[in-house]
C-alpha cells in the first residue's frame, strides 16, 4: 500500500478553565476587613492559622512572547530507549525547543509523553525502515495545536502563534540509490501536503533530503554559503523550492566549513551537506542563524543541524493572584455567604 495515503491528523482537546471560589460580604463587613486585606496584599502571603476565600476569581491569561526559538533536525539512524534519552539530553543542553528526527525506524504512528517532552512519530506498519518524528519540549508543548502523521517520510506539527500560526514539517527523502518512482512518490506526497497547509502559516520544512544543492548562489533560493557541487537530487530539490517560494536557510549564513557539512562517510573521507532547513521567503527575516552542532553525539553519521528563529508564540501565562479576605476578622453578627462555582 502506498504509504503516502496513510495519514492521521489529531488535535488535542482544549483544557477546561477552572473558576475559583467567590466571597460575598456587606459593605460594612468589607470596611471592617480593609486593614487586614491591605496587609495581605502587601505581603503576598496567607496569614497562618486563618481561612482565606478568593473574591476575584483567577483566570488563565493567553500571552504572546516573541523570542528566539531553536528548531533542529537530526538523522539519528534509529532510536531505542537509551538513544531517546541521549537525544533529549542534547536538546536540553543546547536549548532546542523542537527537534525533527529522520530515520527513526519505528513501526506504527502515534504520540506519547517522555519526561518533559512530547514525542510525535510515524513509521511503516511492519518494517523498521525510514520513519520520522518530532520531539517537543515543555516550553513549546503548550502551544501545539495539532499534528499530522502523513507517512514514514513526512510528519508535521502546527503551533499557535501571532499573528500567524506556524507549521513545521520534518522529512526523510529517499537516498540517491532509490528508484526514481520512490522519489516521485515522496515529492508528490509532500507537494499535496503543502497544498493543504493554511496559506497564512509560517512554513518551515527540514530534514535529511539526501541531496546536494551546491555552493552556487541561486537568487531567492540559496545563498552563496552552500557546500560542494549540486547533484541531480539537488537540482530537483531546488526546483521544489522554486515552486513553493522557499529559501534554503543553510546557505544564507557564512560559517566555517566544519559548520556546513551535515554528513560524514563511515571512512571519514567524504563530507557532504545533505540536511537542510527551508523557510518561506516571506519569513526569511525571522531566521537568525543555521549551523550544525558538532559536539552533539548520538552515534549517528549525521550532524545535528540547528536553526534559530525569532517567532511569536502564544502561551498560557500564570494566573493573576486573586484578592483575599481574612474571614476571622469579619464580625460574628454578620452572615457571610461563600459560593464555589
Amino acid at each position: 500500500m502506498d504509504s503516502t495515503k496513510r495519514q492521521k491528523v489529531m488535535t488535542p482537546e482544549d483544557e477546561p478553565l477552572r473558576s475559583e471560589g467567590v466571597q460575598y460580604a456587606t459593605g460594612e463587613e468589607q470596611r471592617a476587613s480593609t486593614s487586614s486585606t491591605k496587609k495581605n496584599e502587601a505581603t503576598r502571603s496567607k496569614p497562618k492559622g486563618h481561612s482565606v476565600a478568593d473574591v476575584s476569581g483567577g483566570e488563565r491569561k493567553v500571552c504572546c512572547y516573541k523570542d528566539l526559538y531553536c528548531i533542529g533536525t537530526w538523522n539519528v539512524r534509529s532510536v531505542n530507549q537509551g538513544k531517546l534519552d541521549v537525544v533529549k539530553q542534547e536538546m536540553t543542553r543546547l536549548n532546542i525547543d523542537i527537534l525533527g528526527i529522520s530515520e527513526l525506524k519505528w513501526t506504527g504512528m502515534g504520540k506519547f509523553n517522555s519526561d518533559d517532552h512530547q514525542v510525535y512519530y510515524c513509521g511503516q506498519e511492519s518494517l523498521r525502515r525510514s520513519g520520522v518524528a518530532f520531539i517537543v519540549n515543555k516550553r513549546v508543548g503548550k502551544a501545539v495545536l495539532g499534528y499530522n502523521l502523513q507517512n514514514d517520510r513526512t510528519i508535521s506539527v502546527r503551533i499557535q502563534g501571532k499573528p500567524f500560526n506556524i507549521t513545521i514539517v520534518q522529512v526523510y527523502a529517499p537516498t540517491t540509490d532509490a528508484e526514481e518512482a520512490e522519489a516521485d512518490r515522496f515529492y508528490e506526497g509532500l507537494q499535496h501536503f503543502l497544498e493543504l497547509t493554511p496559506k497564512n502559516d509560517v512554513l518551515i520544512i527540514m530534514g535529511d533530503w539526501n541531496a546536494k544543492v551546491g555552493s552556487q548562489k541561486i537568487t531567492g533560493i540559496t545563498g552563496k554559503f552552500g557546500l560542494g557541487v549540486q547533484n541531480e537530487a539537488g537540482h530537483r530539490l531546488v526546483e521544489f523550492c522554486q515552486e513553493n517560494t522557499m529559501v534554503i536557510a543553510n546557505t544564507l549564513f557564512q560559517q566555517p566549513k566544519r559548520r556546513l557539512y551535515t554528513w560524514t562517510s563511515p571512512d571519514g573521507q567524504h563530507k557532504n551537506q545533505i540536511d537542510y532547513v527551508f523557510c518561506s521567503q516571506r519569513w526569511r527575516s525571522s531566521i537568525k542563524s543555521v549551523k550544525i552542532r558538532p559536539g552533539a553525539d548520538c552515534g549517528s553519521d549525521h550532524e545535528l543541524l540547528v536553526a534559530k528563529f525569532r517567532l511569536k508564540l502564544k502561551k498560557v501565562g500564570k494566573s493573576t493572584r486573586p484578592l483575599s479576605y481574612d474571614l476571622n476578622h469579619i464580625a460574628d453578627k454578620y452572615t457571610v455567604e461563600v459560593t464555589n462555582r
